[in-house]
């Protein structure tokens, strides 16, 4: 498969209906990019050589997919037909001996569709296989013609007769070429149309002239045809998604009570047993281990939450929360933070760049920053590690068995030993020994009877 097959993804659509700024391909489903969604696919299915075709002054298509791919500009935007020209230089230069065309806005795209084209394609030897899908409502889709098994045409449905209409067998998008046909016609392509553009599926038409054998092959999933070309249409295919994947989960054993409000993107991973309440949205390779309970009211980004791990009201992003770990409710833990098993974190509590270890309990009001917590730690109310001096940041470490008081500033770099105390309201900017009590507040002094005078003088 890896040495048989390449692709070039069609991704230059301005999508001007999204009424967005940025490249159509980049709006996200279930907050991912529908272009990430077809390369994704593509590489499940052991495509690995692949082209994107993206416009010349687009750089959000390019950072976003980076090293993955190799890339070709298309300059003007002439058709679909003009597109693969643009990748011209990627076809010469692959060794495949097939190529797989598909649109970067397509999301659905699956492994086994790609798969079983290849099969087809290679049984039937045939020069070009164009993927259909069998919808019961054809309307608005190129209709697949076909007669003795060979595909004969491609017709818009603006152009098809009543008998063509009736045909519930659609053209969607992804076209699989012996790589030498395609080279052949992408030098007949012309543009004698209404809007001046080459299209991609005057090549049926064209290998059908020239004696090759040009087939269909229908994909099992009807959803490999559906895009979106506005907002409306992208909250549709929003839905759509949404609903497969938890319908996924619930197959494998996760557990909802309630459905409402929850987003799960296609990357995220939960184990049987955990429980996802209402509210939730989970993004990005988040990991949920069996038995974690997750919200209401929750988010987690590229997230590990091991076994029996609880996170209420909160968020957590490029984090792991080890096992038995409870946050929140309402905390932040924010990224390269560890925390370790059996922690405590309660409300209003934001961990950043941290590790915690085991049962340490940070209960309410407290911020800890690049710091480096031992196990057994307690912190009071209101503490905070203070590790920016406006220009460089600086880590804080805290050694297990240690107790911090009440409103304790500790100002990095500093170093709280083994077993030591802080006492409540104290600024550390020295180390402190293990086992030893830091004092750093101002020495109380009562002013007997000057409330009192105070009050007094203002009734006068």
């Amino acid at each position: 498969m890896e040495n048989s097959i390449s692709a070039i993804v069609l991704g230059a659509g301005l999508g001007k209906r999204m009424k967005t700024n940025k490249p159509k391909v980049m709006c996200e489903v279930l907050f991912k990019p529908m272009i990430g969604w077809v390369v994704d696919a593509l590489e499940k299915a052991g495509v690995n050589d692949i082209c994107v075709v993206s416009a010349a002054d687009d750089t959000m298509v390019r950072d976003y997919l980076h090293e993955r791919v190799y890339f070709a500009q298309q300059k003007e935007r002439l058709g679909t037909g003009h597109a693969v020209m643009c990748a011209k230089e990627f076809l010469q230069k692959t060794e495949s001996e097939n190529i797989l065309v598909v649109c970067g806005d397509a999301p659905f795209l699956d492994e086994a569709t790609v798969r079983k084209a290849l099969v087809v394609h290679t049984q039937q030897n045939a020069a070009l296989t164009v993927v259909s899908a069998f919808l019961e409502n054809p309307t608005g889709y190129g209709r697949c013609v076909e007669e003795n098994g060979k595909l004969i045409k491609i017709v818009e449905e603006r152009d098809a007769s009543e008998p063509e209409r009736a045909i519930c067998f659609v053209n969607s998008g992804i076209l699989l070429f012996q790589k030498a046909a395609l080279l052949q016609v992408l030098e007949q392509f012309t543009c004698n149309n209404a809007q001046q553009e080459y299209y991609l599926t005057q090549a049926v038409e064209l290998l059908n002239q020239a004696g090759q054998t040009v087939c269909a092959c229908q994909s099992g999933n009807p959803d490999v045809v559906l895009g979106a070309n506005d907002k409306p249409a992208l909250y549709a295919l929003n839905e759509k998604a949404r609903a497969a994947v938890l319908r996924r989960h619930m197959e494998e054993g996760v557990e909802f009570v309630n459905l409402d409000g929850i987003v799960i993107g296609p990357d995220v991973q939960i184990a049987p047993d955990a429980c996802i309440l209402p509210g939730c949205i989970l993004k990005g390779h988040t990991k949920i281990g069996a038995g974690a309970l997750i919200g209401p009211n929750s988010e987690l980004t590229d997230a590990i939450i091991e076994e029996g791990a609880v996170i209420r009201q909160s968020v957590v992003s490029e984090s792991k929360v080890c096992q038995g770990a409870r946050i929140g409710p309402f905390s932040q833990i924010r990224p390269n933070c560890i925390i370790g098993k059996n922690v405590k974190i309660g409300d209003f509590v934001e961990v950043k760049n941290s590790t915690l270890g085991e049962k340490t309990s940070v209960a309410h009001l407290t911020y800890i920053g690049d710091s480096d917590v031992g196990e057994h730690v307690n912190f009071g109310c209101g503490c905070v590690t203070v590790n920016y001096d406006g220009v460089q940041k600086y880590r804080t470490t805290i050694g297990s068995h240690s107790f911090i008081g009440c409103n304790t500033n500790l100002v990095a770099p500093v170093i709280v030993g083994e077993g030591a105390y802080t006492a409540a309201g104290t600024t550390i900017t020295k180390d402190v020994p293990p086992g030893a009590l830091a004092i750093g507040r101002v020495k109380q002094e009562n002013k007997s009877e000057w409330a009192r005078l105070k009050l007094t003088s203002k009734k006068k």
